[in-house]
């Protein structure tokens, strides 16, 4: 059973992120992330970006689900 801790760990190893939150119950995740990666990215492909940073725990089944929201640091601090 993962941790959410664990799954932050593998995201911030893989990504840049200027904030990142992530709750779940140890097969299902959501994530919040903020990171000047995403910047010109679809929506698909930053999810595409994230779920690289953890493709090893989804492909054996370790993580089931990761939920994702995903913005720029300009987006982020636009929202208030």
């Amino acid at each position: 059973m993962m941790l959410p801790e664990t799954v932050e760990n593998l995201i911030r190893q893989g990504l840049a992120c200027s904030h990142l939150e992530v709750a779940g119950d140890g097969q299902h995740f959501e994530a919040l992330v903020v990171s000047a990666e995403f910047a010109g990215m679809s929506r698909v492909q930053r999810h595409q970006r994230v779920n690289q940073t953890v493709r090893a725990q989804l492909d054996s089944g370790e993580l089931h689900a990761l939920a994702l929201k995903t913005h720029t640091p300009e987006e982020w601090s636009a929202r208030g």
